[in-house]
């Protein structure tokens, strides 16, 4: 099914349920929905980005985090400010313990959320994205730009916002230990 064909038949009011829904039925997108309402549809990652979010994974496994506290591209139930509910899905989830099977998980126990910027994700990866998961207590939100050095950009959540305490190549990333990141 295509989005076009989901989006006729969305529902007035859409809830994490429904966007299971929709994406067991449109496996040619991702769904994610802020605590406001707003809905998202976007195409899977490609390549590149794929190649990303493994070097990391690799990094932060070989590093000790165990397999069962990293995740790529898994649901996060991300609390609004005014009760509401949203959904997103990081390209790249650390927690700080292991956590039960579900679509959307609970963000209690998240150390670090990583976003890779895809073209046209860029304002929703860096602005809207970031508020949402410093309201939700995420401690650490690092962005990843696709752009020759794969710039990442480490912020570090500093009372109810995220402030960047460092901006380097991927490569750099990769030759540093986890403990430099409050991550071993």
């Amino acid at each position: 099914m295509s989005s076009e064909a989901v989006g006729r038949y969305m529902p007035p009011v859409v809830t994490l349920d429904d966007l299971t829904a929709m994406m067991a039925e449109d496996e040619n997108h991702r769904y994610e929905i802020s605590p406001e309402g707003v809905v998202s549809i976007m195409p899977p990652p490609g390549y590149a980005h794929a190649i990303i979010a493994t070097r990391l994974m690799v990094w932060l496994a070989q590093g000790g985090v165990p397999a069962d506290r990293i995740a790529q591209a898994v649901g996060l139930r991300i609390p609004g400010r005014d009760g509401g509910v949203g959904g997103r899905i990081p390209d790249l989830v650390v927690w700080s313990k292991a956590q039960s099977d579900g679509v959307w998980l609970p963000v209690a126990d998240v150390l670090l959320v990583v976003e890779i910027v895809s073209p046209g994700s860029e304002g929703v990866d860096t602005v809207t994205k970031r508020s949402e998961y410093a309201a939700a207590g995420i401690p650490q939100y690092w962005v990843v730009d696709q752009d020759a050095a794969q710039t990442v950009t480490m912020h570090r959540l500093d009372g109810e916002r995220y402030v960047a305490r460092a901006t380097m190549p991927l490569a750099w990333v990769l030759n540093t230990s986890l403990e430099e990141h409050d991550l071993g």
